[in-house]
């Protein structure tokens, strides 16, 4: 029974860990591209995600102990890779971590003048997050499967209550717009919105390394975060035209957010509020969670008497820090996402699985430089989004429309 209820929320803790900022933004910068080609490179980057997820997982199977990245790229690459790995993932989670702490500011600010009719300063707004479930991090994995599983509960019913009164306000000929050239801008954010990886060292320890159970929770655990996906891009792109899309991507406004403006019904308006909320949150426990997990390991602190202690104040007080000091400086971070995923989660798993008995058949050192090579195409993606080049051509592409 217990490794029933582990399997459930090692599942949970997967799809809650993937459908965060990505759920929140995926319809407006996608939408540029159409509905149908973003059903089909959201299916694209799914399944590439969950391939090197398994090699990630078949790299932490073969790490005896409770290891983090940290110590499986220092056994399989060496110092080089150790320095990378180190890099890579505080420039990726830290930045995570800063955007779901001020990504919720506003949620809780405006929760805050509801109940109480005091408009708190904005300063305040960071704090709640850290306060409510930063606790949960430090208590560890159980106690952040537990809450997760309440959170899943309510953002799948906001969800549902969302895809249960929206679609009477649908326009399917938005649906039918379609410019294959003007998706690519949105692939580092679908690559980013599967990095689900993070989690796995943690659940390896988790389900005991259960290679049978961890395979299932990795298909399973990405396969809804997938399924959820298409069915938010068809409910945002058939009812928020075009022009109204492209706002919300010019001002950096969520695709709940554009609905709410489209549709301007007060009860629909709070339940995208309650949405974003859970999306948020449920993202925010699994990042932290493995980014005090990776510290815990990285630094050794297992060796102290206060190391969780001391974990837990280097996971949130830096992110915390850099939003109230640089409210918009997460930002910058998170525009090169891509850039850190397609290295830490990708590149990296290819690169280490390389080192594996298990790898040496002509066909698996095939995969693996299949893997490196869509990995680098990614990133080059990136790169040509923040020189501005594919910043024009969608930008041309809604002139045209």
């Amino acid at each position: 029974m217990l490794q029933t209820n582990r399997l459930i929320g090692g599942i949970l803790l997967v799809s809650g860990t993937s459908i965060g900022a990505g759920m929140l933004a995926l319809p407006v910068i996608s939408s540029f591209g159409g509905f149908f080609p973003s059903l089909l490179f959201l299916t694209i980057c799914w399944l590439f995600l969950f391939v090197t997820s398994l090699l990630l997982l078949d790299v932490n199977l073969a790490c005896p102990g409770e290891v983090n990245l940290i110590s499986m790229a220092s056994r399989t690459l060496g110092v080089w890779g150790k320095g990378v790995c180190w890099v890579t993932y505080l420039l990726l989670l830290y930045s995570l971590t800063a955007a779901y702490i001020a990504g919720s500011a506003p949620l809780f600010l405006d929760a805050i003048y509801f109940m109480t009719g005091w408009k708190a300063p904005v300063w305040i707004g960071p704090f709640p997050l850290l306060f409510l479930f930063g606790i949960f991090v430090y208590l560890g994995t159980q106690a952040v499967d537990w809450v997760n599983r309440l959170l899943m509960a309510g953002l799948i019913l906001a969800y549902f209550l969302l895809a249960a009164f929206v679609p009477s306000h649908m326009d399917f000929s938005y649906l039918l717009h379609v410019d294959y050239s003007a998706i690519w801008i949105a692939v580092p954010v679908m690559i980013t919105s599967f990095g689900f990886h993070i989690i796995i060292p943690t659940l390896t320890t988790y389900l005991h390394h259960d290679k049978k159970k961890l395979r299932i929770i990795l298909f399973l655990g990405s396969l809804v975060p997938l399924v959820v996906y298409l069915f938010w891009e068809f409910l945002v792109l058939g009812t928020v035209p075009l022009e109204g899309l492209i706002s919300s991507w010019s001002t950096g406004q969520t695709g709940a957010f554009a609905v709410s403006q489209v549709i301007e019904n007060k009860w629909i308006t709070s339940v995208s509020s309650t949405f974003a909320f859970f999306a948020i949150v449920t993202s925010f426990l699994g990042v932290s969670l493995s980014l005090s997990d990776f510290l815990t390991d990285g630094l050794k602190m297992r060796r102290f008497s206060l190391g969780r202690e001391f974990a837990s104040l280097l996971t949130f007080i830096p992110p915390l820090i850099f939003v109230l000091v640089y409210q918009r400086g997460f930002i910058i971070a998170l525009q090169y996402a891509g850039i850190f995923v397609a290295i830490l989660l990708c590149i990296l798993p290819a690169l280490m699985a390389w080192t594996l008995p298990t790898y040496r058949s002509l066909l698996r050192r095939g995969l693996l430089l299949a893997v490196i090579l869509l990995s680098i195409f990614v990133i080059a993606l990136d790169i040509l989004e923040e020189v501005g080049y594919l910043k024009t051509l969608v930008l041309n592409v809604s002139v045209k429309s």
